[in-house]
């Protein structure tokens, strides 16, 4: 059988901050590398209320799949971290408007510190075409 292996890039999406791809697809999967809420546009990560930053996140994961030929709905895994758990209940808010009924499989931790100053992280495996 052949393995395929693509590097997906979007600029619809933040470009890496060091040697790794925004996503990588590989038979039917695409996994994306971690992401934080970097506008695209500017290169600068959204500060602020963490609200914004997640849903920045998860704009930014979104674009990413749509450029990898998936969508939010065939998510598989999800990793998430977060630099303060307090924020937990109001992330599940935000990522229920975003995931719906999908519910992927999911992990959730707190961690001491993130790239850029992130208050958030998001990395994901989903099918693709």
């Amino acid at each position: 059988m052949h393995m395929s292996k693509k590097i997906i890039n979007t600029d619809k999406a933040p470009q890496p901050v060091g040697p790794y791809s925004q996503a990588v697809k590989a038979n039917g999967w695409i996994y994306i590398s971690g992401q934080i809420p970097v506008d695209p546009e500017t290169g600068e990560n959204v500060k602020g209320a963490f609200e914004l930053q997640a849903r920045r996140t998860l704009d930014n994961l979104n674009e990413i799949l749509k450029a990898g030929g998936s969508s939010l709905d065939r998510v598989v895994k999800v990793m998430i971290f977060l630099t303060d758990m307090r924020c937990f209940a109001q992330f599940n808010d935000i990522y229920t408007e975003y995931f719906g009924d999908a519910r992927p499989a999911r992990a959730c931790v707190e961690v001491s510190c993130l790239p850029k100053g992130a208050a958030i992280e998001i990395e994901a495996v989903a099918l693709c075409d």
